[in-house]
């Protein structure tokens, strides 16, 4: 299980762990955003000014085959060896992509991840999954590989937009969900419009340690850590088909590309129906989440002519088992049922239920 370290003082904490972990080289994974908003706060660290510094483009379109490529290059040329060190130092594609990189640069060398966005905070830097979106599809290509560190500092938090926020929240909303009542109703009850940042960090801690103990139960996904997919199997769907618009001249739907935790949050709406009329999940709470999830994230403009390839999206879902498609439902707050199937018909009557419920 990775070490995850909840700290007000990052740079005193990541000069300790480079003590701690010896290396021969040191790689700085940032993209575009985080150089310029993130990396000043650790610049002063003993050793990171000498690192070898890999910038990517920012946003997850850069999750990709010619993104890695560069930063293999770039580790190579850098004189990487088996002994190097690299720190990721972003949101989720940075944690992601680096980790992936990190695994398998010389078949594998140690990497920290300094998360930056909410998402990555509670979700992408923790649990030890790395990987690259490729063919169209989310996190096609990767590996379940932990990192040597976490290090979470939520003044990092200062730096992100409303949608940024927003996008990390459905996570949090989804850990809630698969833990108890308490947690899921102050979720609820926060206001995004409003951030109170001592709050959000309490919160962060609660949503990270419900990760954690779910991972650290099934750290390769056979089993209880499907619970975490709560939301992810329309998400990706609804995820992958905007990608499909990004530089699309001919778009009548006025769809774009989406932040991970927006398609997550109406992937939520989704498998929450789902729960009523297959596991029993309270109707009353569902409706309840359903609004809050309207009311801060909107939706996405899908028809019925996209139902079709949508459901072919879902059956490429990584839980899936001989083209049947999984989901993750819930009988109540923290009634977790995972593998759960449903028939093609029910999938579209919950699509209905997405677009005019």
């Amino acid at each position: 299980m990775d070490k995850v370290i909840i700290t007000n003082n990052v740079c005193q904490q990541l000069t300790e762990v480079l003590r701690e972990i010896k290396h021969d080289r040191l790689f700085l994974l940032c993209d575009t955003t985080t150089y310029s908003l993130c990396y000043p706060t650790i610049k002063d660290v003993e050793g990171i000014s000498e690192a070898t510094h890999i910038i990517i483009g920012g946003t997850d379109t850069h999750k990709n085959l010619d993104t890695i490529a560069k930063v293999w290059t770039e580790m190579g040329n850098g004189g990487g060896t088996r002994h190097s060190l690299m720190i990721n130092l972003g949101g989720g594609m940075v944690t992601d992509l680096g980790g992936f990189a990190a695994s398998t640069f010389k078949r594998g060398i140690p990497f920290i991840n300094i998360p930056t966005t909410l998402l990555s905070m509670v979700d992408a830097s923790v649990g030890g999954k790395t990987g690259i979106n490729f063919n169209g599809l989310k996190n096609e290509i990767g590996v379940f590989n932990q990192p040597a560190t976490v290090l979470i500092d939520t003044q990092f938090l200062r730096t992100l937009d409303y949608q940024n926020i927003c996008s990390g929240y459905a996570e949090m909303l989804k850990h809630g969900l698969i833990s108890d009542m308490k947690t899921f109703a102050e979720l609820l009850s926060f206001d995004l419009n409003n951030v109170d940042y001592a709050h959000l960090a309490q919160m962060v801690s609660t949503s990270v340690e419900v990760k954690e103990h779910i991972v650290a139960e099934d750290p390769q996904e056979h089993g209880i850590r499907k619970a975490l997919n709560l939301g992810h199997t329309v998400g990706h769907a609804f995820e992958s088909f905007a990608l499909q618009f990004e530089n699309k001249p001919e778009n009548p739907q006025g769809i774009h590309p989406v932040l991970h935790g927006y398609a997550v949050a109406w992937g939520l709406i989704c498998e929450l129906y789902l729960s009523c009329i297959k596991t029993g999940f309270p109707t009353n709470i569902m409706r309840q989440t359903v609004q809050f999830i309207k009311d801060s994230y909107g939706t996405l403009s899908v028809t019925c002519n996209d139902y079709p390839q949508l459901f072919e999206l879902m059956t490429h879902d990584k839980k899936n088992t001989a083209g049947t498609i999984n989901f993750t439902l819930l009988g109540g707050i923290g009634d977790i049922r995972i593998n759960q199937t449903a028939t093609k018909e029910e999938i579209y009557e919950m699509l209905d239920f997405f677009r005019e419920g």
